[in-house]
């Protein structure tokens, strides 16, 4: 299902940015595995219409895995019960480490790193109820203090086949850098695969590798107008600017089936993303902020990249 001898590569969940176009271009060039954005397990049960339109998969997404977040027993129930019924799915993955405060006064995401009782306790109802192949859990190194080896041991001891955590707590958010050493004190602890996340790039990869011995990276907002860094992890070298004129054109054609309409104004932040560094870039940023035409944009985007 997963291949972890061969050290995978997984694009992280991210709200706004890792929606199906975007994981379909990251699974082109060179990402292993794939995670939904973070869905609420509270919309899924109850505004599930909206929802559903986030779960889409890509073809190409095999596995493809579903991040659900939540705090409420019965609530995260149904919303695994739901996804069981989704052919598409190939495991779930339970988010502990989300920061935001909204998330987090929900009494869900990192909130549950204050409470390992309640944190073992939804796992627990997520895995048993699961019927899915794979279910795994992410979570970062604590609340206020680091003790990532207790959430992973927990992890463990209720049969989750795998752990992604970031390399922060939830006092950090995201400042400071990424603790690798922590990292490391979990994937000692457990025999399950641990997977590496937070501030890893294309020039720093074989460096945490050999300070957590994780099995496998995952990458999150450095993919943001960069979705070759799979390709370049992967292969060990630069993208040519002719391979990333094509890969963000395939991202907008991407965008344009699956927003239709909307698409033009929404892949302006990836643009903006994208632009970065360019000469001129500012003034591209200023241009495209005012186009709504499908023809028009594709046309700016062949000549700037």
């Amino acid at each position: 299902m997963i291949d972890f001898t061969n050290k995978p590569l997984f694009l992280a969940p991210m709200a706004g940015f890792s929606d199906l176009p975007f994981r379909n271009v990251v699974k082109k060039f060179g990402a292993d595995v794939t995670i939904s954005e973070m869905i609420s397990s509270n919309a899924l049960v109850y505004e599930s219409s909206k929802t559903l339109h986030m779960l889409e998969r890509s073809e190409l997404e095999k596995p493809y895995i579903v991040q659900i977040a939540g705090g409420d027993k019965e609530v995260l129930k149904k919303a695994v019960e739901i996804l069981n019924q989704m052919d598409f799915v190939d495991g779930i993955d339970f988010n502990c480490g989300c920061p935001v405060n909204k998330v987090v006064k929900q009494y869900a995401g990192s909130a549950l790193l204050n409470d390992l009782e309640l944190f073992k306790t939804l796992v627990e109802v997520i895995k048993q109820t699961n019927k899915k192949r794979l279910t795994s859990v992410k979570f970062r190194l604590g609340f206020n203090e680091k003790y990532p080896e207790k959430m992973a041991k927990i992890c463990e001891d209720l049969g989750v086949d795998f752990v992604s955590i970031h390399g922060r707590t939830r006092k950090q958010l995201y400042s400071g850098k990424s603790d690798y050493d922590s990292i490391a004190v979990a994937k000692m602890s457990v025999k399950i695969p641990v997977i590496a996340n937070g501030d890893i790039n294309a020039n720093n990869a074989d460096e945490v590798y050999n300070i957590t011995k994780c099995d496998g990276l995952m990458i999150g907002r450095a993919s943001i107008g960069n979705p070759w860094i799979f390709y370049e992890i992967k292969q060990n070298k630069k993208v040519e600017e002719s391979l990333k004129k094509e890969i963000i054109l395939t991202h907008f054609e991407e965008m344009l089936k699956h927003y239709q309409n909307q698409a033009v104004s929404i892949f302006r932040k990836h643009l903006h993303e994208y632009s970065k560094g360019h000469k001129e870039a500012s003034a591209f940023r200023d241009e495209i902020n005012r186009i709504n035409d499908t023809k028009e944009m594709r046309k700016k985007i062949e000549s700037f990249f």
